[in-house]
């Protein structure tokens, strides 16, 4: 009986690992991006750009800023296999001070949560240029 249960889960294991579908998969040119220095209340924006490796259409569900400082735009469309596409987020520098903020991407793609990560000082304007 042991040999039998043994046998059986050895082919449902190899079956199983034979039908793995294909999916989507991201591949960043960069996940992060350092502004430095900017000057207050002027918006700067970080473009993350990336490639479909995977074998079907690439789908963002959402992008979504770590807070309402950041807008986020994205592809709506799928991307399909071999085809780049880009995220872009503003960040609207109004408050002085050092920042370091994420955009979380939600989509069908192997891993599917990806965070970015941007970050740098918003100064005043007579400082932005030290």
């Amino acid at each position: 009986m042991k040999r039998i249960l043994m046998f059986a889960s050895l082919v449902m294991l190899t079956a199983s690992m034979a039908m793995t579908l294909p999916t989507a998969l991201f591949n960043w040119s960069k996940t992060t991006h350092n502004f430095g220095r900017v000057t207050q209340g002027k918006p700067v924006t970080a473009e993350f750009t990336f490639t479909n490796k995977g074998e079907v259409p690439l789908v963002i569900n959402s992008a979504k800023g770590s807070c309402g400082c950041t807008g986020v735009d994205y592809p709506k469309a799928a991307i399909l296999p071999g085809q780049s596409g880009t995220i872009k987020a503003t960040f609207n520098a109004a408050a002085l001070g050092a920042f370091n903020k994420t955009v979380t991407i939600e989509s069908n793609a192997e891993e599917s949560t990806t965070i970015l990560h941007f970050k740098g000082e918003v100064v005043k304007a007579e400082l932005s240029n030290q």
